[in-house]
């Protein structure tokens, strides 16, 4: 409550407002009317949801752990390593199946992720008596250094560039499948029927 008085380098302000840009941009996502435009807005969301997750996971997360509890704690660290392999996904390119379709799930997880963060997490962690401004200005400082240096890759990157882009959807991977199947058995309905004389009655 009254969050909005914080000063803007207080931890727990710095992540409300990056809870707002993405937010944002999901809804300027749904709204474009064209597929670069959409593009654009996806790379932005990316990156901002990469550098939020480095702040929450390396700085703020390990000051508020033992205070908010570990159950509240364990989900969001999950919730983050599904939100990371979308991310990883995401960034093969544009050119890959499902794209918009897993940008748009991202975007409802990331948005359910926020709602509990800011419900449960954050109203529990701003009881700490800690020194959120020094806190916060440790957050400041390593997004600066992110946006210079570059965010460095993490697990869930190694992971879907080991699996080489075939981890990314089952349901695709079962059509892909699919199509020489129906494809094999066409042939060889084809073929029968030519035997027998069934495609003069078709």
């Amino acid at each position: 409550m009254f969050d909005w008085m914080l000063p803007k380098n207080h931890a727990i302000s710095i992540l409300r407002k990056d809870h707002d840009t993405v937010k944002e941009l999901f809804e300027e996502f749904e709204e474009a009317e064209s597929v670069g435009d959409a593009e654009k807005i996806i790379d932005r969301a990316l990156t901002a949801l990469k550098i939020h997750a480095v702040l929450e996971e390396e700085i703020f997360y390990p000051a508020v752990r033992a205070h908010v509890g570990s159950e509240v704690m364990n989900e969001a660290d999950e919730e983050h390593h599904l939100a990371k392999i979308l991310i990883a996904e995401l960034d093969r390119g544009p050119d890959q199946d499902h794209r918009t379709a897993k940008f748009a799930v991202l975007a409802e997880n990331v948005r359910h992720h926020i709602r509990e963060e800011e419900n449960e997490m954050l109203p529990k962690a701003k009881e700490m008596d800690i020194d959120f401004e020094a806190l916060g200005q440790r957050m400041l400082d390593r997004k600066a250094s992110l946006l210079k240096n570059g965010i460095p890759r993490d697990a869930e990157h190694a992971m879907v560039a080991k699996a080489n882009g075939k981890s990314g959807n089952g349901a695709t991977a079962k059509r892909k499948a699919a199509t020489p199947r129906k494809a094999a058995k066409a042939a060889t309905r084809k073929g029968s029927e030519r035997k027998t004389g069934t495609h003069a009655m078709m």
